[in-house]
């Protein structure tokens, strides 16, 4: 096989000769040439060199990461977090506690018919307002009057057989007196005498039971006349008629027909049952005040007027009324609403936020600093109002607690307050 001799390119284009015909042949200059012999050398020196580089940088970094972690560490362990703190206070010396309550009227009566007869009369109607003594409805009862009208006849019989059996006593007593004298003296028997006081007896006992006729009569009729006056039905106190159940000739029997409803509303009665841990407190004089839902811009003043002594087993709570003046009406009997009531305190106790409350498998507690080192208090928390706690243990007035202290806090840690509220 022939060889062919490169020459160097010119002009861009590189001179090959024949060894054969001893020509020169001209090549294009996309005809790869021989690679040479220290090309590959120089290969590898580059990549060695990017290699050992890339140790190097790799090395840097590592050691500039050790670093960096052993100055976190550092800092971790002299790292002082701040906190926000708050004051724990006192509570004040009563306490409010707002119950739900039913308003009911001071007074209220359901009127029935106490005699048996017809309305003849009615007067008033649902939502009118009378005076105790006021002419609520008329009754009509004829043989009512046929009764009295007997029962007076019947006492003028009993008066007329009263004067004839005190005739009678009298009579005896005369002839008595005359046949004793004459017993004695032997003009008549013994047995006459005998006969002679005995029938005097009688007839006093006669009188007796005379009388005694005339008086159960005449409380005969007092009952009747007493009837007859419950024909006018009238109202036993001021109030509102709230319900009638009658109307003109309706038939009404006594002691069994409902016929008016009657409440007194001047005064607004108010029953709740306060829970035991507030029940120590309350008593009659304590304020209150009464709040409906449908009046928000108003306040309705009272105090505590009665209490039930003992707490109901059940519930462990307290039934408590309190009396509200209602001079314009604007409370009404039956409504729901509710009673804030003005309790004084008998055990201390303290308000915390919220915030500062933490729970978790201990229990209930709070970070409190002191010199600038924490220390879980456990609580007892009474009452929760929301953005604030009533506790009873754990803290006192003004020590500093932590609003929402951290997860890793724990007891000896050292914090530096950062800002109080």
């Amino acid at each position: 096989m022939s060889e062919i001799h490169v020459r160097p390119k010119i002009d861009g284009v590189e001179d090959r000769r024949d060894p054969e015909t001893e020509r020169v042949v001209k090549l294009p200059p996309n005809v790869a040439r021989e690679p040479r012999r220290y090309g590959g050398v120089l290969l590898g020196t580059g990549v060695l060199l990017l290699l050992a580089g890339g140790l190097g940088i790799g090395g840097w970094r590592h050691y500039q990461a050790d670093l960096d972690a052993a100055a976190t560490a550092q800092e971790a362990r002299t790292f002082v977090p701040k906190v926000r703190v708050a004051a724990v206070r006192a509570s004040g010396s009563k306490m409010t506690v707002s119950l739900p309550a039913t308003t009911t009227a001071f007074e209220a009566a359901n009127i029935f018919a106490r005699t048996s007869g017809y309305i003849e009369k009615r007067y008033v109607d649902i939502g009118d307002r009378v005076k105790a003594g006021d002419l609520l409805a008329e009754i009509t009862a004829p043989e009512l009057d046929h009764q009295i009208a007997q029962a007076k006849a019947t006492l003028e019989q009993n008066k007329a057989n009263l004067q004839q059996t005190q005739a009678s006593r009298e009579l005896a007593d005369v002839t008595n007196a005359r046949d004793s004298k004459l017993v004695t003296q032997g003009w008549l028997t013994r047995q006459q005498g005998d006969n002679d006081r005995l029938t005097l007896q009688a007839q006093q006992a006669a009188v007796g039971v005379a009388a005694s006729n005339i008086a159960a009569q005449e409380a005969q009729i007092r009952i009747l006349g007493q009837e007859k006056a419950y024909q006018r039905v009238v109202a036993p106190f001021d109030g509102v008629i709230t319900q009638r159940n009658i109307d003109n000739g309706s038939l009404v029997q006594s002691q069994s027909t409902f016929m008016y409803a009657l409440m007194h509303s001047d005064v607004i009665r108010t029953q709740m049952y306060v829970p035991q841990d507030a029940a120590f407190g309350v008593a009659p004089g304590v304020d209150a005040v009464v709040r409906v839902p449908e009046i928000p811009d108003r306040a309705f003043p009272g105090k505590v007027t009665r209490i039930a002594t003992a707490l109901q087993p059940g519930s462990r709570t307290l039934l408590t009324e309190v009396d509200v003046p209602n001079p314009d009406g604007a409370l009404s009997p039956g409504i729901y609403c509710t009673v804030e009531l003005l309790i004084p305190r008998k055990t201390p106790s303290m308000i915390i936020p919220a915030d500062a409350v933490v729970f978790d498998e201990n229990g209930q507690h709070v970070a409190v600093v002191e010199n600038g080192i924490v220390h879980l208090q456990k609580i007892s928390v009474v009452r929760d109002f929301g953005t604030e706690v009533e506790v009873q243990q754990g803290v006192k007035p003004g020590d500093q607690v932590i609003l929402n202290p951290m997860v890793n806090l724990s007891e000896g840690s050292k914090v530096a307050v950062r800002d109080k509220v």
